[in-house]
């Protein structure tokens, strides 16, 4: 067996990257790509290593060179790599190809170890590894037919994306044996390259013979979440550094959200409905996509309009957000001056937005961080603080304090000159929610030092559509936010999801009454778990106590390096004084019991 690795090409998409160097001379991580890859080829004992050079070959070679491999590493030179595509480069190494059995490999390559033993370990003799589509990948896909023959090669010009729960893409990695070479690949590669010339791709060639001999080459998917990405570009190196890294955890989790583009980690850290938007709602947005993405939102004065519409409350009470972030930036860096109250642990956003100084902390003294309005009035009655800051219920903790007592909160912070602002984007998970609100005209219009922040990604489950309001009586406050907000701070698609949310409102409770549901079975799961103690909450998520023999820490880690799940370590916030906690969102009832079967599968 030999390997033959492709990396003459120039790599331009990844910019001033590979000024100096060819493509697989980039870093994931403090290594070189071509080193990874000797590494993982040279404990296979292989009789020979290709390699096919061109852009940069001198440098690569010397490089090389200095690599403990011990390997035979042949070269090949493609010396017109600027004008020719990877055919002409396995077409100059056409020859080697029919002296031995053959892993073809592509030099931009990342993955882990194992699927080289997954691909030598199957009997087939030709095999193209695969793996199921994902609608972040890039570059050739194929079906298969039902023996896991290949069918079909899509190129660019047929692939639909309605057919994309049929394809696969090609991990360019495969395995060919000499006779297959000799008698299928090289005869067509030799008349392709001819006919058609040298700027094509090897994969062409592929497809051309599985349409004459369909049973040839033989699809191997990936579908045991082995680790593997191509790096076409710096966003594909950043990716694949968050991927293939020791400490994951922190990779993953300090993006603050794109997780789509890693469909294998299951999100237990940031917060949303799955039981919102419904189907119905969501083909009502595809189907305006053409006319939504082609044309200006409306500006801020006509949204400001529909989301009073929505909340049943004055034009002039209410502002619209691109999410709840933007509002707050604006409140807390351009509206609220003097001390501040805030109860740790909180959402940190809020006193991240301040100077320091100005926050005066209230932490509970109790294991589960829970507190009362009372609580609240006796510690800041007496702190000189010109606002109070509450989040209800309580993000991390999932503390609720009734409306009722959120309204005595309301007459003390107006007898003592206080603003009292409250972020209520979980009041919708509590019991009762229909009416916990605070955004309501007679509320809002007594107590006009009360201003309600909330996020519509949260409890509506849109978080990629960034939407957020403030509402209050306080019109000079409003107009002051209104005043820093851009004329179309939010996109089209933000402001049909409000134009036609009202006809869902209906499905929208019944949503949040199936999720109540859901939390209470889910807490059940968890009281389950032996080192673990969740918390009571009315929010869409647990806080959990970690109890040996794990930290929160090493449990985090080992959810998301061994399982793909990921919980949000608490110990590092403010409050919790390194103390062993996470918060658990909670999803869907099948999410929900892969987290509880993994849990207990750890006790």
């Amino acid at each position: 067996m030999q390997a033959i690795i492709l990396a003459a090409g120039m790599g331009k998409r990844l910019g001033e990257l590979t000024c100096n160097n060819t493509k697989c001379m980039i870093k994931v991580n403090g290594m070189t790509l071509i080193e990874r890859m000797l590494g993982q080829l040279d404990r296979l004992h292989l009789n020979r290593i290709i390699i096919v050079t061109g852009y940069k070959g001198p440098e690569l070679k010397d490089f090389i060179s200095t690599l403990d491999i011990s390997t035979p590493v042949e070269y090949v030179t493609n010396s017109i790599y600027d004008r020719t595509n990877n055919i002409y480069s396995l077409f100059l190494a056409k020859d080697r190809m029919v002296e031995d059995d053959t892993i073809l490999l592509e030099s931009d390559l990342i993955f882990e170890d194992r699927i080289l033993d997954i691909l030598l370990g199957n009997s087939c003799p030709n095999i193209a590894l695969v793996a199921r589509f994902e609608n972040w990948m890039a570059g050739t896909v194929v079906t298969l037919d039902e023996n896991s023959n290949i069918a079909r090669f899509i190129d660019a010009r047929h692939f639909s994306f309605k057919k994309t729960d049929s394809y696969y893409k090609t991990v360019n990695i495969y395995k060919f044996s000499k006779d297959f070479s000799a008698t299928h690949y090289v005869p067509f590669l030799e008349a392709y390259c001819t006919a058609i010339g040298n700027n094509e791709y090897y994969e062409q060639v592929l497809s051309v013979i599985s349409r004459i001999d369909r049973s040839s080459l033989k699809a191997l998917p990936l579908e045991n979440g082995e680790s593997w990405y191509e790096i076409d570009d710096i966003q594909d190196l950043d990716i694949a550094e968050s991927i293939f890294t020791d400490d994951r955890l922190n990779a993953i989790s300090s993006r603050y959200g794109g997780y789509w583009r890693y469909p294998k980690v299951a999100d237990f850290c940031y917060l949303v409905n799955p039981y919102f938007p419904s189907k119905r709602m969501r083909s009502e947005i595809k189907s305006n996509f053409d006319s939504l993405i082609s044309h200006y939102p409306s500006g801020r004065r006509v949204n400001n309009l529909i989301a009073a519409r929505n909340f049943m409350i004055r034009p002039s009470y209410i502002t619209v957000g691109n999410g709840a972030s933007e509002l707050i930036k604006s409140l807390m860096e351009n509206i609220i001056h003097g001390k501040t109250g805030f109860v740790f642990p909180t959402f940190e956003e809020y006193p991240n937005r301040m100077a320091a100084e100005q926050a005066v902390t209230y932490v509970p003294e109790n294991p589960d961080f829970s507190y009362t309005a009372d609580d609240l009035m006796e510690y800041f009655s007496d702190k000189g603080i010109s606002t109070l800051m509450l989040v209800n219920p309580d993000n991390p903790s999932g503390n609720f304090i009734p409306k009722e007592d959120i309204l005595r909160l309301c007459v003390w912070a107006g007898e003592s000159g206080i603003r009292l602002v409250v972020d209520e984007s979980f009041v919708d998970f509590s019991i009762g929610f229909p009416s916990n609100t605070l955004i309501d005209n007679d509320i809002l219009s007594q107590y006009p030092h009360l201003a309600v922040m909330k996020s519509i990604s949260k409890s509506y489950g849109v978080a990629g559509l960034r939407l957020g309001i403030l509402a209050s009586s306080d019109t000079e406050l409003i107009s002051a936010v209104n005043r820093d907000l851009s004329i179309w701070n939010i996109n089209s698609f933000a402001e049909f999801y409000m134009q036609i949310s009202g006809k869902y409102e209906k499905e929208y409770a019944k949503a949040c009454a199936k999720f109540i549901r859901e939390r209470e079975r889910f807490r059940t799961g968890l009281d389950g778990i032996s080192f673990l103690r969740a918390i009571p909450s009315q929010a869409n998520y647990f806080l959990c106590e970690v109890l040996p023999p794990y930290t929160s820490k090493s449990l985090t880690e080992k959810l998301i390096s061994g399982y793909g799940i990921l919980v949000k370590d608490c110990s590092a916030k403010k409050g919790f004084s390194g103390r062993n906690y996470i918060r658990i969102a909670v999803r869907n009832k099948k999410d929900n019991n892969r987290l509880i079967e993994t849990l207990e599968k750890l006790q």
